[in-house]
């Protein structure tokens, strides 16, 4: 069952138009794939989404409702999450303090125990480092610290975006794990990322964006076989 439909979604930067007439479905519970090349507004859909930017025209309907004309405080109650790239996190805060500003809106007040729990069952480094000034993570740590603050909002979509972005290989294994495993405790996902072939491999439906527009879609296991997706993103002549 879809969570989350954009219906000829345009967004624009000004007098710069980004988005173009876009398409997307999430199914509940899913990880859903967004992949392509840089500045082709990938970052740009994940905002609009979240009501950050406005969308010139088109629909957005989450859980059968239309939130495109709401702001972002109204979605983010409604249970829209945003992770953004670069693990935004306060370098002077601790562990446990950076997590706890997650749980802003009203229902995850109201569940941050429990949410915190959930946290520190899936990052039990981030439970051992709580009390640590997050400044000295290591970049994988960060990028877990940076997911763990968005499950901390009780969300019934999780947009994530480049989890990946200047990590080192083993983190990047963590961290694409990491998803999977929140996947499977029943989190909605929708994940941005340049690692194509990790992406493919976590998500059950990917779309590839291409100037602005949605250039092709399809189960990720398809999409491992299109021959220009394997030509242009996996580096197979």
């Amino acid at each position: 069952m879809p969570i989350l439909k954009l219906h000829k979604v345009n967004s624009s930067y000004g007098q710069i138009h980004v988005l173009w007439d876009v398409d997307l479905v999430v199914e509940e519970k899913s990880i859903t794939g967004l992949i392509g090349p840089n500045g082709t507004g990938k970052s740009t859909l994940l905002k609009t989404i979240l009501g950050t930017i406005y969308p010139s025209s088109g629909e957005i309907h989450f859980n059968g409702e239309r939130i495109d004309r709401l702001p972002p405080k109204e979605i983010v109650k409604r249970g829209v999450v945003y992770v953004p790239e670069g693990r935004r996190v306060f370098p002077e805060m601790t562990v446990e303090e950076n997590l706890n500003l997650g749980a802003m809106n009203p229902k995850a007040r109201d569940e941050r125990e429990e949410n915190l729990r959930e946290v520190y069952q899936i990052f039990p480094v981030l439970k051992e480092r709580r009390h640590q000034l997050a400044g000295t993570l290591s970049g994988g740590e960060l990028q877990f610290l940076a997911i763990g603050r968005g499950v901390m909002g009780s969300p019934q979509l999780l947009m994530i975006d480049e989890p990946s972005l200047g990590l080192s290989p083993i983190a990047i294994n963590n961290v694409f794990e990491t998803i999977r495993k929140i996947n499977q405790l029943g989190k909605t996902i929708l994940i941005v990322e340049q690692n194509v072939p990790r992406l493919l491999k976590i998500a059950s439906y990917t779309y590839l964006m291409e100037n602005g527009k949605i250039a092709r879609s399809g189960p990720s296991e398809i999409l491992e076989k299109d021959e220009y997706i394997t030509r242009s993103y996996l580096g197979i002549l």
